[in-house]
């Protein structure tokens, strides 16, 4: 059979082989990196995402925009043609740091098998001068019908072939189970890092097995985690822990000025989530305890903003019809980063009642709720994930279990009647904010890590 009616076939099923483990490599502490460090070579890194930019991903944003104010070279490839649909509102570094221009899009797969074919050989003699050991490494494993979805693979590699990189950055495990099959074909030129940061290490583990991440273990050169709840899971999955680093999502708090509190009122409560509209975000539960508080305290005039977009948008709506809440809650579509802030700034209480899907899928600290924090909003949320390490219990929030609307009730009348420790409430949050998520240092961490996984 030729290579054409091979490539015809489509995708075939095997494993790729990724050899022994070596040794791993202890890396010695490092100073913080300034940012106008002028005696420090700048590194040019790959960031691997599956869409860019997203505003429900601003610490992919956060990242990509300290590494460029930092003097390193940045270009962002992404593992899909962008869909229909996905909201165009822009963070505002987005255009600020033309970042667009360094975004590099995976080429389109042809619907139709024979023009998918014709179209992946004229990838691979467009790119055979600019890296001949990924075309005879990719040729060779369709012939032999090694690899899984090798055909969607060489689109998603074509941008890359003939650029080399220092680092390559794989945002989300998933990702680095991609960048690994790149490694693997001779795609990919430059050390290979993962980060975690949520549904990769809870439900795509539950989905796929305990050793899912085994091959990428023995191959990645630094890992990456947000919280140290996702650390403990990495480490009991064998990742070794002299190549993991703890890096959490950082905010940039200068950017996060607290209102004058106008909705501070004796006979008000405003509430505020704001998140993709999943199962894990626990919305429904919020809805649950809105209802039942307004129905016990007629005397407090509550009222209760959702922004976000997501596949619950339509199953939220009829339970706020349901519990007879359409006059109370309003449904907001994803907002710009500003406008974001400002709907924050206007709120007294921020709800973050995230939970455990059924499918596993968890959180770690959101940034959601940082930037709530931030603005000194106090905040309820849940004995969840990575939250605990954000959220202080009795002293920058309140925590209650998961899946529990009668508790968040009766955290909702507590506040209610305690108005007077909103103040300590918001500034300790505030502070904790400042002291352990500030973007900047944690961007400084960003290129340490990088630099000890090129020693």
């Amino acid at each position: 059979m030729n290579l054409l009616a091979l490539l015809a076939l489509g995708p075939q099923r095997t494993s790729f082989d990724t050899g022994r483990n070596k040794m791993p490599v202890r890396f010695p502490a490092t100073a913080r990196e300034p940012a106008s460090a002028s005696n420090v070579k700048p590194l040019s890194v790959a960031f691997l995402v599956n869409d860019f930019p997203l505003l429900s991903e601003s610490f992919v944003i956060n990242q990509v925009v300290g590494l460029i104010e930092r003097g390193h070279k940045i270009d962002v490839y992404t593992l899909h043609k962008r869909q229909p649909g996905v909201s165009e509102l822009l963070h505002r570094d987005v255009e600020r740091c033309r970042l667009l221009d360094r975004t590099h899009r995976a080429i389109t797969v042809p619907e139709n098998r024979w023009l998918r074919a014709l179209k992946a050989c004229g990838l691979l003699m467009a790119n055979f001068r600019r890296n001949p050991k990924f075309c005879w490494r990719w040729s060779k494993a369709v012939l032999l019908g090694e690899g899984t979805n090798l055909l969607q693979l060489l689109y998603v590699a074509a941008p890359l072939l003939g650029k080399s990189h220092d680092i390559v950055h794989c945002q989300f495990g998933t990702i680095g189970l991609t960048g690994l099959k790149l490694h693997r074909l001779g795609a990919i030129r430059g050390k290979l890092i993962t980060t975690f940061r949520g549904h990769d290490i809870s439900q795509y583990v539950r989905t796929h097995g305990n050793r899912v991440y085994e091959n990428l273990f023995k191959i990645g050169s630094m890992f990456i985690t947000n919280c140290r709840f996702f650390e403990r899971r990495l480490l009991k999955l064998g990742c070794d822990p002299a190549r993991l680093a703890v890096l959490p999502s950082g905010i940039d708090c200068t950017r996060f000025t607290p209102g004058n509190w106008v909705g501070r009122r004796d006979n008000g409560l405003r509430l505020v989530t704001i998140g993709r509209l999943v199962e894990k975000k626990g919305i429904e539960y919020a809805l649950r305890a809105v209802a039942e508080f307004a129905a016990a305290r007629s005397d407090i005039d509550v009222t209760y903003a959702i922004v976000g977009d997501g596949p619950l948008w339509e199953p939220l709506r009829r339970l706020i019809s349901e519990l007879r809440l359409s006059d109370s809650v309003t449904m907001l579509s994803w907002r710009n980063h500003q406008q974001i802030i400002d709907i924050l700034r206007d709120a007294d209480v921020f709800l973050g009642p995230s939970v455990t899907g059924v499918d596993g899928n968890q959180d770690a600290p959101i940034n959601t709720l940082k930037e709530a924090m931030a603005l000194e909003l106090p905040v309820i949320a849940t004995w969840h994930g990575g939250i605990p390490e954000l959220v202080q219990d009795g002293m920058s929030g309140l925590l209650v279990p998961e899946r529990d609307a009668d508790a968040i009730a009766d955290k909702l009348d507590y506040l209610a009647n305690h108005r007077d420790i909103w103040t300590r409430m918001g500034r300790a949050g505030r502070a904790y904010i400042d002291a352990h998520y500030n973007l900047h240092a944690l961007n400084d961490e960003l290129v340490n890590i990088y630099r000890k996984a090129l020693t």
